[in-house]
């Protein structure tokens, strides 16, 4: 009966399954912030045609959404590459509705470990009714 020396053999295996861990765990963090980010940037969405639908005129809701929706992604510590922010106000009425469409460009670059794009677009869109009983400008 012969005896095989395994020494060494679970710092091998340590060693050799390290870096399979590291970039599954980063795999797993660039899944969270995309998830994250997809939440906010609804949130944004939904702020801006809020804040829209909340407006006197279309200049305004196109303003105030555009404001709403920076300010809500600031708030939540989101920083977009590129930021796009589009209203509908096709429908600016008493009655009518107004619709947000967000969209982030989300930057990837910093787990460049990944076989995955250094940055991720995510667009969100929204509609809210305008109240029928209001006066408009």
């Amino acid at each position: 009966m012969t005896r095989r020396d395994d020494r060494g053999a679970a710092t091998t295996e340590l060693v050799l399954l390290t870096p399979v861990l590291i970039i599954m765990l980063l795999f797993v963090v660039a899944l969270g912030r995309i998830a994250s980010t997809r939440q906010d940037v609804d949130a944004a969405a939904r702020d801006a045609a809020r804040a829209a639908a909340n407006a006197r005129s279309p200049a305004a809701a196109r303003t105030d959404g555009t404001t709403a929706a920076e300010a809500s992604l600031t708030e939540q510590g989101i920083t977009c590459r590129n930021l796009t922010v589009n209203l509908d106000t096709a429908a600016f009425r008493a009655g009518g509705t107004v619709t947000a469409a967000v969209s982030c460009t989300v930057d990837l670059a910093d787990l460049t470990s990944l076989s995955i794009p250094s940055s991720r677009t995510i667009t969100a869109t929204f509609t809210a009714p305008i109240d029928q009983y209001r006066g408009t400008s």
